[in-house]
């Protein structure tokens, strides 16, 4: 494929993202858009993951040919593409009132709530930097709560990264880990209960003084109900500490 035509495929992803692709056309009228589409899309990847998004598979959800969904839809990547945006939706209203840290805190809670309810969105490659209406939405909700730090437009473009990725990076972890355990029927945090008294009683301590200081100083620290991915909060913490440095640096 040359430059011209991957601008162009480009270009009409951009278009179809924001709608602005398609034109009323003479005659009867299409059965399809590109919102029903992405919304028979989103469904199936929710009911049976995303390996199973074919556009075969979503024309036989919608009852029409597979070659019926080309007027709307330019290939499988754009529709992943068009899907993503579709399933991220809206960001929260914050509170404009509300502090730096308490909306990025507020922002990425919501982020992952997303991500947890379609984990189809984790394992989805990056392609770029956000591009269709929703993801423009979390971006300007995001850097509209950096607005009155002093910090720079690239610094809070790399806040903008760090938090998007950490929230990705943990979410996948917590839906692997999830996946791992679906048999045992354990939580979480009973999982890592059940870990770490057995390792603990296996290793060497002589050898591992340190792994066995921790699993033994672990052991019984978590409940058995607290929430699925303990770490999330903890882990924000700390990307939120070193903000703060930039933040009180500025």
């Amino acid at each position: 494929m040359t430059d011209d035509a991957g601008q162009g495929d480009a270009q009409a992803t951009l278009m179809r993202l924001w709608r602005r692709s398609e034109r009323p056309t003479r005659g009867r009228p299409s059965v399809l858009d590109i919102d029903s589409v992405v919304a028979a899309a989103v469904a199936l990847a929710d009911r049976e993951g995303v390996a199973n998004v074919t556009l075969a598979n979503v024309a036989k959800d919608l009852g029409v040919t597979k070659m019926s969904l080309y007027r709307h839809i330019g290939s499988k990547a754009e529709l992943l593409e068009l899907m993503a945006d579709v399933a991220i939706g809206d960001p929260p209203t914050l509170d404009p009132a509300g502090d730096w840290r308490a909306g990025l805190t507020a922002l990425a809670e919501a982020n992952r709530e997303v991500l947890m309810s379609h984990p189809w969105l984790v394992e989805l490659p990056l392609s770029g930097p956000p591009a269709g209406p929703h993801a423009v939405a979390w971006m300007d909700a995001f850097l509209r709560t950096l607005r009155d730090t002093g910090l720079d437009w690239s610094t809070k473009g790399g806040i903008l990264v760090l938090i998007g990725g950490y929230v990705r990076l943990a979410c996948a972890q917590a839906i692997q880990l999830a996946e791992g355990r679906k048999d045992s029927g354990l939580s979480q945090a009973q999982a890592e209960q059940s870990y770490g008294k057995g390792l603990a009683e296996l290793i060497d301590p002589e050898r591992f003084p340190d792994a066995a200081g921790f699993l033994t100083a672990g052991l019984g620290a978590a409940p058995p109900d607290q929430a699925d991915d303990p770490d999330f909060g903890f882990g924000l913490d700390v990307v939120l500490n070193g903000i703060a440095t930039l933040v009180d640096a500025s």
